[in-house]
């Protein structure tokens, strides 16, 4: 196996022209990588000992073997090949610094077009629990990601507070809003920004990937008559818990144990002018002092078409987003993770390499049990990504031939 520095002899192409790995090239083909490459002007001038496309596998590859340096990575990358002695010129393992420089170089950009054209629900018609009805079950929360020490990663993202010390957090935060699918936990949209900006301010530049057909679950943090009419607008129907000190007039009694109501913006609650009419459901989870009331207003107002006790029963699908979070931050990134990222846009970069390594292991785990014809939930996260890491390197296969200078283009 090479090492940093390492020269290995060669007699026809060079080694990183035929990276490949298994499950992400699968995902992302090396022709697509290409064209979003190409598409952010990224497209180098001269060759290098790290190509553009080499580096967007590289970074996906870090985000699936999380808990390795850079330089073991790269041998990951290509250790599989090695009886593949047919390269063009001498091909070293990068350094640390070479790969930071060529991360650098590459930039976020690459990284959000590849989600924006590849992540999309991936459940169909006959996925088990995608479904309620003709809606797809979609979900939308907020987390953080906690950031290495950095002066640049605070200045950008910020830190949370704290109680103790010099009041304020060991780690800078970047907070993230996302969508998930909920019968396959796909993330299919996401969206990055500092610490002091809300998960509702993010989520917002999201609701234009929602569409007819979808209904959205959310928690009580996002409740708002201006942010309920900014996820309706583009056709989809809406199931969000609001507080239990939301003032929710009834309208009309129906027959079902729900009631019609309306919904104002808070600028408004007194004149209750320009009202959003909703359907409100009530229960309690729990017995005597001990339950939990739950409100939860809706879009679909007919309750022939989704009964008052069947919505609170889907209701507890929300819950799907957090087991997706779990899976990316606890079991995909490791416990109490820490990106590697020194600088912002490194950040985000490696933001969007987690989510995009995560929704290909989830549309493997699909595909797989749509094969076998059983729910996806049935199939093991944590037992995917281990079969994966393991067989990675031994499916490096394939020659993905390096992109050729644009005319006209700008040098990487």
């Amino acid at each position: 196996m090479p090492r940093p520095g390492q020269v290995k002899s060669s007699d026809g192409e060079r080694l990183s022209d035929r990276i490949a790995l298994g499950v992400l090239t699968r995902a992302f083909p090396p022709g697509l990588v290409d064209e979003v490459v190409a598409e952010c002007g990224r497209v180098e001038q001269r060759r290098r000992l790290l190509p553009a496309r080499v580096v967007v596998y590289f970074v996906l590859a870090m985000c699936l073997f999380s808990g390795q340096g850079y330089e073991e990575v790269a041998r990951l990358l290509t250790c599989g090949l090695e009886h593949e002695r047919r390269w063009d010129r001498a091909w070293r393992v990068p350094s640390t610094a070479a790969i930071g420089r060529a991360r650098l170089r590459l930039g976020p950009e690459p990284l959000k077009a590849l989600f924006a054209r590849v992540c999309r629900p991936v459940a169909t018609e006959a996925t088990p629990g995608a479904w309620y009805g003709r809606w797809r079950l979609v979900a939308v929360d907020g987390t953080t990601f906690d950031l290495p020490d950095t002066e640049a990663n605070g200045a950008f993202y910020g830190r949370p507070g704290s109680p103790r010390g010099q009041r304020r957090g060991a780690f800078p935060q970047a907070r993230v809003a996302a969508l998930v699918e909920c019968g396959t936990h796909a993330v299919f949209a996401a969206e990055v920004g500092p610490l002091a900006e809300h998960e509702t301010v993010l989520a917002r530049r999201l609701f234009d990937r929602l569409s007819t057909g979808m209904l959205l679950l959310a928690d009580r943090g996002f409740a708002g008559a201006d942010l309920w009419r900014a996820a309706a607008a583009g056709g989809a129907d809406l199931l969000w818990r609001v507080k239990s000190s939301a003032v929710l007039p009834v309208v009309k009694a129906l027959p079902d144990g729900s009631y019609l109501s309306e919904i104002v913006a808070a600028r408004d609650k007194n004149r209750r002018a320009d009202p959003v009419a909703v359907r409100v459901i009530e229960y309690t989870l729990g017995s005597g002092t001990d339950g939990t009331v739950y409100r939860l207003i809706t879009t679909i107002l007919d309750p022939k078409d989704a009964p008052a006790a069947e919505m609170a029963a889907l209701y507890a699908q929300r819950w799907e987003i957090e087991t997706t979070l779990d899976e990316i931050k606890t079991h995909q990134g490791g416990p109490r993770l820490v990106l590697r990222s020194q600088h912002p846009t490194g950040v985000e970069q490696e933001i969007f390499a987690v989510l995009l390594v995560h929704h290909a292991l989830r549309d493997l785990m699909h595909d797989a049990a749509r094969g076998e014809g059983c729910d996806p939930d049935r199939i093991s996260f944590t037992r995917t990504l281990r079969v994966v890491r393991r067989h990675l390197t031994g499916q490096a296969a394939l020659s993905p031939l390096t992109t050729h200078p644009i005319p006209g283009s700008s040098p990487a």
